[in-house]
């Protein structure tokens, strides 16, 4: 996995607009950073195994939407940006990979 730091840019009338930050996605990782914390209490307290197995499905579902959300702003900017230049197919491969490990289902 490539470790680069980069913001994707797109070209609106000859201006260069940044992709927005990831206002809503950091939120959900903040939600589910606390959820995590949580569940560590549940566990060290010996709490029920059905209540935390739910605190842990809520967890993966949190994490889930985190990365749709992350895939959409990636289409929205550097994939339709790269359509417009040179790298469109390495973008494309991008992709293609993602989908492969999500079809795999990797817990």
């Amino acid at each position: 996995m490539k470790n680069d730091k980069h913001v994707c840019d797109l070209e609106m009338d000859s201006k260069i607009v940044h992709s927005p930050k990831h206002k809503d996605t950091l939120k959900l990782i903040k939600i589910a950073e606390g959820h995590l914390v949580g569940i560590e209490k549940m566990i060290e307290s010996d709490r029920y195994c059905i209540d935390i197995s739910k605190q842990i499905l809520a967890l993966i579902a949190i994490l889930k939407k985190a990365n749709t959300e992350i895939l959409k702003r990636h289409l929205e900017t550097c994939v339709k940006s790269a359509a417009k230049g040179e790298n469109f197919d390495e973008k494309i491969k991008e992709l293609e990979s993602i989908i492969e490990y999500l079809s795999k289902g990797r817990d």
